[in-house]
């Protein structure tokens, strides 16, 4: 596998970039597809050994998982994201659950906080996503405390969402900057991350559980953001070819004896604890 695919893609506007992908993760419904996910938030805090009383900041929150989980190991806990809406339904979830989690405004290529602002700061597959890579790293490093860490969980590209990231991406033109998935491979954290600190990764699995496969390309071609883009760009007939081609995905990965999906989707929990 070519795993440079990404940074061979033609160059795009950075910025022109983070306004589509602000204006398209708002348009999503996160919460339909990442509820799968809160286990794996959950295991990458303890991973972190994070502490009652930590500093602790979530980058790219998405609908909360890795905040409600700080939270409930009595974290002091700030939410950012630069999608209002995604951030919304985040607080909407701490305030349900009375976890005291603060929310602010703020894009993981600008963090507005001071330097060493944390103790640990956190990403579940959402820094991944950033059109700067190389700046996203930066600043959840800038904003971490001197022998602090930084947690991430990142799509693997052989499991079965950097598949997926793949297939969408070469339908959608290569409209990428930089493929969200090399966050999800040694090579590309150490470029990311090296100059740093030790950085330590664990390969494991998230469960995707649905009524059938049809379901699933359903529900994500409706919610999930790196899908519905791409099928709304695509024709009547390419939009079946892309249908079938998500079918053909899941038929490789589901473990279902029945006419359910059962797929395990490898990803990386990453610890970078800063020097």
């Amino acid at each position: 596998m070519n795993l440079n695919l990404g940074r061979n893609a033609p160059r795009i506007d950075p910025r022109a970039m983070k306004v589509r992908q602000q204006s398209a993760w708002a348009s999503g419904d996160y919460a339909v597809v990442g509820n799968a996910l809160q286990i794996a938030a959950e295991e990458l805090c303890e991973t972190m050994n994070l502490y009652q009383d930590g500093r602790v900041l979530d980058v790219a929150v998405g609908n909360g998982h890795a905040s409600m989980a700080a939270a409930r190991r009595w974290c002091d806990v700030t939410s950012t994201d630069f999608a209002p809406d995604l951030a919304n339904r985040g607080r909407q979830r701490a305030e349900a659950e009375n976890l005291g989690v603060r929310f602010v405004d703020g894009d993981a290529e600008d963090l507005p906080f001071a330097d060493q602002s944390f103790d640990a700061v956190v990403s579940t597959f959402g820094a991944m996503f950033a059109a700067d890579q190389d700046r996203a790293a930066s600043e959840m490093i800038r904003v971490c405390r001197r022998g602090g860490v930084v947690g991430l969980n990142n799509w693997t590209p052989d499991g079965f969402i950097g598949q997926l990231l793949r297939l969408v991406d070469q339908h959608a033109a290569g409209t990428t900057a930089a493929a969200p998935f090399l966050w999800g491979t040694e090579d590309r954290l150490w470029e990311l991350f090296g100059v740093y600190g030790r950085i330590e990764t664990q390969p494991k699995r998230a469960v995707f559980r649905y009524r059938s496969p049809a379901d699933w390309v359903e529900k994500f071609r409706a919610s999930y953001v790196p899908v519905m883009k791409t099928f709304a760009k695509l024709d009547a007939g390419k939009q079946r070819l892309l249908t079938g081609e998500l079918l053909e995905l899941v038929t490789r990965f589901n473990r279902a004896k029945d006419k359910t999906m059962v797929v395990d989707a490898e990803y990386l929990e990453v610890v970078v604890t800063r020097r």
